[in-house]
C-alpha cells in the first residue's frame, strides 16, 4: 500500500515537495533504524517487530489525508514520515530475516520471489484505488481525492493485524524435523557490538553500492516518469502495472536462481550477468524516453486513452518495476547465501536496508532542489551500473558452493556447520 501511495508520485499532492520533505525525514530516520532493527528483531521476535512497524504505515496515509484539508501545515506529514522510517526499519529488518532464514537453501530464490508478488499484490491493489476513486476526473492533475486516502489507511490497518500470525524462528520445522534455525540467546550489548561490526564487514562494503542504489531511483520514476507525464487516474493504472511487473521480474529470477544448472556460487554470477544485461537496456530505454523532454510536469500529460503516444512511456514504466524486482531480489538471494541463521541474516538486511534508506533519502532531497532529470537519471543508471561487478565478485568471494551451509552466533564470531538439505517448510 505505501508503494502504491508513494508511485502516485509526490504522495498523491499536485506539488510534491511535501511528499519529498516526508520521505526526506522517513528514510533519514529508516537509515538509522534499519540498522538496529536487526537488533529489534533478535530482543523482540519476528512478531513484535513486525507489528511495532507496521502500525506506523497508516499515520503516513494519515498525514497526506490532514494535508489535503490543511495545505500550508507540513508538521504532521513530516514528523509521520519520520515515524515511519523508525517502523519501517523495525519492519523491514524482521521481514529480511524472516523471508532469508525461514526456507531452505535450494528453495531460498523461490521463497524471495513468493514474499515479493505478495509484497507487490499490495502495490497492484492500490494502484486500482487511486485509478477507480479518481476515474471520472478524466486527464485533469491534481491531488487525489480524501476516499484514496482513507482506503489506504484502511488496507493498512488489516496489513498490520495480520503480523500477529507469524510465528518465531524456533517453531518453524522443516518437512525433515530440523528447525529453520538455530535460537540463540542475544542482548543489547551483544546487538551493539555486532551491529558496529558491520561497518568493517567486507561482505557488507561489498553489498553498499548496490544497497544505496535499489531505492535511490524511485524518486526519479515516480515524480518525473510517472507523476510528470501523466494525467492523475493514469498514475494509478500505470502503478497497477508497475507492481505487477515486479511480481513478474522477481518470480522469473528467483526461479533461475533456484534452477539446479549449476553450482550454487555460478548461478548467482549468472544471475548478476541477467540483470546487468537487463538492466543496461531498460536504462537505455528510458535515457531515449529522458531526450523527449526537459521539465516537469509536462504541458500536455499523457492518458491511457492516448493509444500510441501512451504506449512507449507506459512499456518504460512497466520495465523500471521489472528490473526494480529482479535487481533487489537478486541482492536478498545474495545476502540469504552468505548466511543461515535468522541472527546474522537479521543484521545483514538490516545494514542493506539502513544503507539504502540513506540512500532513498539523498535521492529525494535531490529531487527536491530541482536537479535536472538528465543528470538523475545519468546517476541512478551509473550507481545500478557500478553495483554488478562488486555484487559479482561477491557471490565469488563469499558464496559457498554447499548445498546447505548453516552460520550461528557463538561469543560474537560466526561459525559454519553442514547439514543436509531439507526440501521446504510448514
Amino acid at each position: 500500500m505505501f508503494n502504491a501511495l508513494s508511485g502516485l508520485g509526490g504522495g498523491g499532492q499536485v506539488d510534491p515537495t511535501i511528499a519529498d520533505n516526508a520521505n526526506t525525514a522517513l528514510y533519514a530516520c529508516f537509515a538509522v533504524f534499519g540498522v538496529l532493527g536487526g537488533a529489534a528483531h533478535n530482543l523482540l521476535g519476528p512478531r513484535a517487530t513486525l507489528l511495532a512497524g507496521a502500525l506506523t504505515y497508516p499515520l503516513y496515509a494519515g498525514s497526506f489525508l490532514y494535508y489535503n484539508h490543511r495545505p500550508g501545515s507540513q508538521v504532521f506529514p513530516v514528523t509521520a514520515g519520520a515515524l515511519l522510517g523508525a517502523g519501517a526499519g523495525f519492519l523491514w529488518a524482521a521481514q529480511g530475516a524472516v523471508m532469508t532464514s525461514y526456507p531452505p537453501p535450494n528453495r531460498r530464490g523461490t521463497y524471495i520471489s513468493l514474499f515479493w508478488c505478495l509484497f507487490n499484490l499490495g502495490g497492484v491493489l492500490g494502484g486500482l484505488l487511486p485509478f477507480a476513486l479518481n476515474y471520472n476526473r478524466g486527464d485533469k492533475k491534481g491531488s487525489v481525492s480524501d476516499g484514496t486516502y482513507i482506503a489506504f489507511m484502511a488496507f493498512m490497518l488489516v496489513g498490520a493485524a495480520l503480523t500477529v500470525l507469524v510465528l518465531p524462528p524456533a517453531r518453524i520445522v522443516r518437512d525433515d524435523g530440523t528447525r529453520a534455525t538455530r535460537v540463540t540467546f542475544s542482548s543489547p550489548a551483544t546487538e551493539g557490538a555486532e551491529i558496529l561490526k558491520l561497518f568493517a564487514n567486507w561482505k557488507m562494503l561489498l553489498a553498499l553500492p548496490a544497497a544505496w542504489a535499489s531505492n535511490f531511483f524511485y524518486t526519479y520514476q515516480f515524480n518525473n516518469v510517472n507523476s510528470g507525464l501523466f494525467t492523475l487516474r493514469t498514475r494509478g493504472l500505470n502503478n497497477v502495472f508497475y507492481w505487477g511487473a515486479q511480481m513478474i521480474g522477481s518470480a522469473g529470477i528467483g526461479y533461475f536462481l533456484d534452477f539446479g544448472f549449476a553450482s550454487r556460487r555460478k548461478r548467482g554470477l549468472f544471475g548478476v550477468a541477467a540483470v546487468a544485461a537487463v538492466g543496461t537496456a531498460i536504462w537505455g530505454g528510458g535515457l531515449a524516453n529522458q531526450l523527449s523532454y526537459n521539465a516537469v510536469p509536462v504541458p500536455d500529460p499523457i492518458d491511457f486513452k492516448d493509444g500510441h503516444r501512451y504506449a512507449g512511456p507506459f512499456l518504460l514504466y512497466f520495465s523500471y518495476g521489472l528490473l526494480d524486482a529482479m535487481f533487489q531480489s537478486l541482492i536478498y538471494w545474495i545476502i540469504g547465501a552468505l548466511a543461515n541463521d535468522s541472527q546474522i541474516l537479521s543484521r545483514y538486511v538490516g545494514f542493506y536496508k539502513g544503507v539504502q534508506s540513506a540512500g532513498a533519502a539523498v535521492a529525494w532531497q535531490v529531487d527536491r532542489r530541482h536537479t535536472p532529470l538528465m543528470s538523475q537519471l545519468i546517476v541512478n543508471w551509473g550507481l545500478m551500473t557500478i553495483s554488478y561487478p562488486l555484487l559479482a565478485l561477491l557471490v565469488f568471494l563469499a558464496v559457498k558452493d554447499e548445498s546447505y551451509s548453516v552460520s550461528s552466533v557463538e561469543d560474537g564470531r560466526e561459525k559454519d556447520s553442514k547439514l543436509s538439505a531439507p526440501t521446504s517448510f510448514h
